[in-house]
């Protein structure tokens, strides 16, 4: 119990910092486009710190199941509050672009700002562990802070379960445009953790191509070649299966196009976002 403290500690101080980080990046360049990158860039690297010590609890800890999910749920929820518009996934910010929220100049400079924040995230990570805040991090820092590739099955089929994850996430999302905040947070961060308990195991369920370069890439068990075709080629594949579904399959049955009523949705917001 003594350890879960500690790395809970260690998650609400990333939290604060990145908070604290963020709104003084909106003060100071709210007048400029180098505020979305930056708050993109902590907002990413926020997410990936603290995947990073949740990794570690289930990895090193070998947690109880209902408490990692319980604090995988936790901090989806307060990903979703803080983030103040980033977006923290390369997928996700492609169909931004699909969406015409982003244009391409936006979105590259996003992705670009979340590999770079999963670098940092990385590098940061073993020496926050080598500080021995707690017997998890003594254990992991002894064994050289190694991982191994969480992917258990043929790379098609893990490949397939990182697809299936990134659909359901932004199938969902995408028939939540319209619902309060304050209940679609909790409602991703549920169904994120759903798809922690059923696919975790397989493959981690990251559905994250730049989280996944932060926290599996390192891993031994598989070349980055095999990574790339499970953690990047999977969740894009996911993105545009939801969109087939969400803009093709739909309005076809029902003779509606969701595509042009969400273009109307998000006209005010394309005016700010260059």
């Amino acid at each position: 119990m003594a350890d879960i403290s500690v790395s809970l500690s260690l998650l609400v101080g990333i939290v604060l910092l990145s908070e604290i980080t963020r709104r003084t990046v909106l003060k100071l360049f709210a007048r400029t486009d180098y505020g979305i990158y930056l708050v993109e860039f902590v907002s990413s690297f926020q997410l990936y710190a603290c995947t990073h010590e949740l990794k570690m609890l289930g990895e090193v800890g070998r947690i109880e199941p209902q408490i990692g999910l319980t604090l995988t749920y936790l901090i989806s929820v307060v990903h979703g509050l803080t983030f103040h518009g980033a977006v923290g996934n390369p997928s996700g910010t492609l169909e931004h672009v699909y969406r015409r929220r982003f244009s391409g100049r936006c979105a590259l400079g996003r992705i670009i700002c979340q590999f770079l924040a999963a670098i940092v995230a990385r590098a940061l990570a073993p020496y926050i562990w080598a500080l021995g805040l707690s017997d998890l991090h003594i254990r992991h820092k002894l064994f050289g802070f190694k991982c191994i590739s969480p992917i258990r099955d043929p790379l098609l089929k893990a490949a397939v379960v990182e697809l299936g994850c990134a659909f359901a996430v932004h199938t969902a999302t995408a028939h939540m445009q319209g619902v309060d905040d304050k209940y679609r947070v909790h409602a991703i961060a549920a169904l994120i953790t759903t798809l922690v308990y059923a696919a975790g195991s397989l493959t981690g369920a990251v559905f994250n191509p730049a989280l996944a370069f932060s926290t599996q890439f390192p891993c031994s068990g598989n070349t980055f070649a095999e990574y790339t075709f499970v953690y990047w080629l999977g969740p894009i594949l996911g993105m545009v299966c939801s969109l087939l579904l969400h803009d093709g399959i739909f309005p076809h049955l029902s003779g509606k196009r969701t595509y042009r009523k969400d273009l109307n949705f998000n006209a005010n917001k394309r005016k700010k976002i260059k």
